[in-house]
């Protein structure tokens, strides 16, 4: 089975203690140390119990992250992020992306197919 890339999963390989800050910014795409000040300052200001509860309760239910998934690259982690965020806006763009690679292609076609004499003599100088 292969793992799903919009799933939630503990960052061993960036872990400090548990992986769930690493795993929180890999889903989420924010900088790591970012989630790690901000889980500190949430501990301090007054979330104390609850904070650590939820740090140990995610890491208890939260999967380790699949080694398939642990060897992206930056663009295809960008990428995935992008898909969790907003499904809607990916589809769109990578719509967008297709439609413009299509109408690249329709150009070229038009251009090799169209009755013209000078790339003719050109693919004729080739052979």
């Amino acid at each position: 089975m292969t793992p799903r890339h919009t799933k939630f999963y503990l960052d061993k390989q960036n872990r400090k203690w548990k992986g769930v800050c690493a795993g929180i910014a890999d889903y989420t795409g924010i900088d790591v140390s970012i989630i790690r000040i901000g889980l500190v300052v949430l501990t301090f200001v007054g979330g104390f119990p609850w904070t650590l509860i939820a740090y140990w309760v995610a890491a208890w239910i939260a999967p380790v992250k699949p080694r398939e998934l642990a060897h992206e690259t930056p663009e295809q982690a960008k990428f995935w992020q992008g898909v969790r965020a907003s499904p809607a806006r990916t589809v769109r763009d990578v719509r967008s992306r297709f439609r413009d690679i299509d109408r690249r292609l329709a150009d070229v076609e038009t251009y090799v197919t169209s009755s013209n004499s000078r790339l003719a003599r050109e693919i004729d100088q080739l052979r």
